[in-house]
């Protein structure tokens, strides 16, 4: 499979630079020592820079090949997509278009001209620290859903995470294992089918097992900034999926809608609610998630977004389960 193929190729670009690296060492030592003809010593010299410049060259390609591969960046499928790992700017650009589309488009659309161009990229500081997850068409390679990554190797640096602009995670700066912030969630908006996710789940869930991580973290949005419309949706956060204590963030963004205040005598309407749910976030739910007491009201994108965790030990183990299932189900498309 592809996996095990990138592995492979890896050790062995290793491999061939000792080699070639050793050989280019012999034909210097010759020429020191005299064992090579004077005539010869110039081009002695110039085959041991190639060696060299060659062997370099080999082993910073299987090194970066066996980063890719331990960051998870094997290729998934199912029906008919697959995930992998943004490479290079190519591919950025095609993940900051879809974002663009699925979150400004439709308010940008009286624009023209130059600054139509310019806009129809959503970017900002922290593309250039993430990894940038894509699912694709596999027949057509169209680009139906992305995602990107932050990783920290604990709350220490928390501060300098997307949600940090928004909330106030001073309490999540102790947390001890390694964290990883999901953001910039979307789907094509002419694709429908429930196998996207799917897909973007298991690959994101391939990738927090590579990374060890131990929380994943984020901002999920609910569509428009209008909370009346998802009163039931955060009745049922107030009600049973509210953060630890001492994990709960604080207020900090100007403009919030503090639900588990003002909703704490509302009794949800069960199946109202999971209807208005963001599915990424009922996903996250049924893994164990937990969310803030307050909503962040975003004009810029137009969203309402509550901060959201899930704590990678304390997800079901039938939910795990499942996953490892799918993915197995699913396989390597090189496979």
């Amino acid at each position: 499979c592809w996996r095990h193929s990138a592995s492979l190729f890896a050790t062995l670009s290793v491999v061939s630079a000792i080699v070639i690296l050793s050989i280019g060492i012999v034909i210097f030592l010759s020429c020191r020592l005299g064992y090579t003809p004077r005539p010869c010593r110039r081009a002695c010299h110039t085959a041991f820079a190639v060696y060299v410049a060659w062997a370099a060259a080999l082993a910073k390609g299987g090194a970066a090949l066996a980063a890719r591969h331990e960051s998870g960046g094997a290729m998934f499928g199912l029906g008919k997509f697959t995930a992998r790992l943004a490479e290079g700017e190519d591919d950025l650009r095609r993940c900051q278009q879809l974002r663009w589309l699925t979150f400004r488009a439709a308010r940008e659309d009286g624009v023209d001209g130059q600054a139509a161009i310019g806009s129809r990229l959503d970017a900002d500081e922290f593309d250039e620290r993430c990894w940038h997850m894509m699912v694709e068409c596999a027949r057509t390679g169209q680009l139906v859903c992305t995602f990107r990554m932050q990783e920290f190797e604990n709350g220490a640096s928390i501060e300098r995470s997307y949600a940090a602009k928004f909330y106030e995670l001073s309490a999540l700066q102790a947390y001890p294992g390694r964290m990883l912030e999901m953001g910039r969630f979307c789907i094509h908006p002419e694709w429908r089918d429930p196998n996207i996710l799917r897909v973007a789940w298991t690959a994101m869930n391939e990738f927090v097992e590579r990374r060890a991580v131990k929380l994943l973290f984020g901002c999920s949005s609910f569509s428009g900034v209008d909370d009346g419309v998802y009163e039931d949706a955060f009745a049922l956060l107030k009600e049973k999926h509210l953060a630890p204590k001492r994990w709960l963030p604080r207020v900090k963004a100007p403009k919030v809608f503090r639900f588990a205040k003002q909703l704490r005598l509302k009794k949800p309407d069960l199946k109202l609610a999971m209807r208005r749910m963001p599915p990424l976030l009922r996903t996250y739910l049924v893994m164990g998630g937990w969310v803030s007491d307050h909503a962040v009201v975003d004009h810029d994108l137009n969203t309402l977004h509550v901060f959201t965790g899930v704590e990678v030990g304390r997800v079901p183990k039938n939910r795990i389960a499942r996953l490892r299932a799918r993915k197995q189900a699913q396989g390597d498309v090189g496979a």
